[in-house]
């Protein structure tokens, strides 16, 4: 099945609100290789600045990424992620995520093309807090590989 062009300006209804917890934080930071205390101890993102403890600044893809196995289905779209790259990814902070959020995420499809024999993806996901406010903007490109002529992929 091609992808569907028409799904650009897609907007999917909020995902249930994801907890973020101090313990998520330091497995996150211990994953990336971010050794930095800021991420694992209160005093030392206090003496930072900080009201709690602050996640690294690719965290919220991890809540994106579970917002889209709710909300978002690949299939529906006509885009095969069988073979899939992370191709681009920005983010767009109003303030850092900070353990104690219970973080809401609306994902919109912003772009949908067939590129150099590829599907390309672009998504948004913004993410609020618990009153509404504002957190973060996250920017997403994937491609995909088995959407090659001949569909093997390269």
């Amino acid at each position: 099945m091609p992808l569907d062009t028409g799904c650009v300006g897609t907007t999917y209804p909020p995902a249930t609100p994801y907890p973020v917890e101090p313990e998520t934080i330091r497995r996150f930071a211990r994953a990336v290789g971010d050794p930095a205390p800021v991420y694992t101890d209160p005093e030392a993102a206090r003496a930072l600045g900080h009201p709690a403890v602050p996640a690294p600044p690719t965290f919220p893809f991890a809540v994106v990424a579970r917002a889209m196995e709710e909300v978002f289905r690949y299939e529906d779209i006509g885009f095969d992620p069988t073979y899939l790259i992370h191709g681009n990814q920005r983010f767009e902070y109003t303030r850092p995520v900070l353990a104690g959020d219970r973080l809401v995420t609306v994902l919109e499809i912003t772009g949908a093309q067939r590129l150099r024999g590829r599907d390309v993806l672009t998504l948004r996901a913004d993410l609020a807090d618990g009153d509404g406010s504002h957190v973060v903007t996250t920017h997403m490109t994937f491609v995909a590989l088995s959407a090659v002529e001949g569909g093997e992929p390269a």
